[in-house]
């Protein structure tokens, strides 16, 4: 004979019954919500159950509407459950009345947590091919690394999608999602994933199609082109294309891109559209910096000499301790990525005692490939002299030198990671229109490390050597000084140096560092706190590094960053400000 249920079901209906009741005989109240349950889990329903969210609205239900939202919060908790990899959890929710006000307190145990046991990745379309094997393996190691971790809806999309934007981001630009399972299996409380993805066909680049261009050739556009007929199409090189078009001085701005026709996949077009920039340009500047003191400049440029887009630039600059002029004229890239350029420079400056009449001509050819720019320079300089009370003299140099610079860093005013490397190299035979044969090796580093979520390292170092039997009838552009904004702070600009009657010498060697930290209170307000030392000698056993410290000031502002610091130089125990505007490398 059947056992009768009766007596369990009676007084719990009945106490159901006399709840309503007494809830329907309520009048409007105020919410409160109380969740019980491991932190995590407790935030993310604190966050999105109905009943929640009419708390923090204010709302105040009635007695059916506290119903309805009690019993759809219990359905949300179960599904947000879920996304997390709880399959199994045990809700409870009970509504107390509390004075005049509604009170629903959860408790919620998650129950045991599904984990991934298979992560399976297949492939259809051109990836499927033989000479995609590399990248198939790679990504389906990537993806196989999945198995093992808990299952989370937000984790199991953001894995699907890693595939996929990578494909991407390469040759398959129609790639997408053919299909996608995770199937649940809760009494082994394992996932099984498993993805198939379509890449579609291999796109490979054709030519450029270009518009905008009206005042420049377009070969200057097509000269810039990373990407040869027949690539493989990459995003990266897009990308490259439309920053070196903008970088190039004709173009405002620059758009490229292209349109993923899988029936054009075998020459897909590279769609450019520019905006030029006016053919002439008249600026003029002011500043001051505690190295050179306050400056004035003005230029002219012309970008479109002879209708062949050779740029030529006048420049004038006047500072308290420089003056110098320019003109250069400058040919537009090659089709090998190559810029030329030939400069005529006069410059004089008197910077601790050192005085200088330089006279310069140069010709430089420049490459710039993604974050490694490199230049070739041939130059003649001649220069008169004079170092305190010593006589003034002439100097003479016919130089080949050769630069090497890496910036990893971005764009950013105030990088927290990467680094900026420069390596330089040159030198001049007696032989050849030169005062004094010499080779000059020199190197600088900067690497910038993130310290916490608003904070950074900056590591600074920095050495030269010219060899030469004697630094006599070298000019001084390729001799060392150190102190100042960029070198050791708490120092005057070049004072470290050869000291003579009157003044500071340059000299044939050169060592500097610094470790600065960096700490920002707001978006654009900070504070550093640095350690500086270096010296510059005419000799290895001569240098003997001073130091400074000091603290300072950091602002982004919209020009650049500004940097205002005050150091005390230990060797000469005074105390300097130092301020300087814009980033220098």
């Amino acid at each position: 004979m059947p056992t009768s249920t009766a007596p369990a079901v009676v007084p719990r209906l009945l106490k159901t019954l006399l709840l309503l009741a007494a809830l329907h005989a309520s009048a409007a109240r105020a919410l409160s919500v109380e969740v019980q349950a491991p932190e995590e889990i407790a935030a993310l329903l604190r966050e999105h159950l109905e009943t929640a969210r009419a708390a923090r609205l204010g709302e105040k239900p009635d007695a059916d509407e506290i119903a309805r939202l009690q019993r759809k919060s219990e359905e949300t908790a179960r599904d947000l459950l879920a996304t997390e990899g709880y399959f199994s959890p045990r809700i409870d929710s009970v509504v107390t009345p509390v004075g005049d006000d509604w009170r629903v307190s959860y408790r919620v145990e998650p129950g045991p947590r599904t984990t991934v046991r298979r992560a399976v990745l297949r492939f259809e379309g051109a990836v499927a091919r033989d000479e995609a094997r590399g990248l198939r393996a790679r990504l389906a190691r990537a993806f196989a690394e999945n198995a093992g971790k808990p299952f989370r809806q937000a984790e199991w999309e953001a894995a699907k999608l890693a595939v996929l934007r990578l494909l991407l981001a390469n040759a398959y630009l129609a790639a997408r999602i053919a299909t996608s399972e995770a199937r649940v299996d809760p009494a082994a409380r394992a996932a099984d994933l498993s993805v198939t993805i379509d890449s579609g066909p291999a796109f490979h680049y054709g030519a450029p199609v270009v518009s905008g261009t009206a005042r420049y050739p377009e070969s200057i556009v097509r000269n810039l082109n990373p990407a040869a007929p027949g690539k493989p199409v990459r995003q990266q090189d897009l990308l490259d294309y439309q920053m070196a078009l903008e970088a190039s001085g004709y173009f405002a701005q620059a758009t490229v891109r292209v349109e993923p026709d899988p029936a054009r996949a075998a020459a897909i077009p590279i769609e450019v559209t520019v905006v030029e920039r006016p053919l002439k340009r008249f600026s003029v500047g002011a500043g001051v910096s505690t190295d050179t003191g306050a400056r004035v400049q003005a230029a002219w440029l012309h970008r479109d000499i002879l209708d062949r887009g050779m740029r030529l630039r006048l420049e004038s600059r006047l500072e308290t301790t420089r003056q110098s002029g320019l003109a250069e004229l400058t040919w537009p890239r090659n089709t090998k990525r190559y810029e030329h350029s030939l400069g005529l420079q006069l410059r004089q400056e008197e910077i601790e005692g050192q005085e200088t009449h330089a006279t310069v001509l140069a010709a430089r050819r420049n490459l710039l490939r993604g974050k490694i720019e490199t230049n070739l320079t041939l130059q003649y300089q001649t220069e008169e002299q004079s170092v305190g009370d010593a006589p003034e003299v002439r100097n003479q140099a016919l130089t080949a030198n050769y630069a090497w610079t890496k910036r990893a860093i971005g764009r950013a005013f105030y990088p927290r990671r990467g680094y900026v490397l420069s390596l330089q190299g040159g030198g001049a035979s007696e032989a050849l229109l030169s005062d004094t044969s010499f080779v000059r090796l020199y190197g600088r580093h900067i690497h910038y490390l993130p310290a916490g979520d608003r904070g950074r390292l900056v590591l600074r170092g920095e050495f030269g050597s010219v060899l030469a039997d004697t630094r006599d009838g070298i000019p001084t552009d390729f001799l060392f000084r150190a102190g100042g904004d960029n070198s050791v702070r708490g120092y005057a600009y070049q004072s470290l140096g050869e000291p003579v009657d009157g003044g500071v010498a340059s000299v044939r060697y050169l060592a500097t560092g610094s470790v600065e930290y960096n700490y920002f209170f707001t978006r654009n307000w900070g504070a550093a706190v640095f350690v500086d030392a270096g010296d510059a000698a005419d000799s290895t056993a001569a240098l003997s590094p001073v130091f400074g410290y000091g603290v300072g000031a950091r602002y982004r502002s919209p020009v650049g960053p500004v940097n205002v610091d005050v150091a005390y130089g230990e060797a000469t125990d005074e105390v300097r400000l130092h301020f300087s505007l814009g980033v220098s490398f």
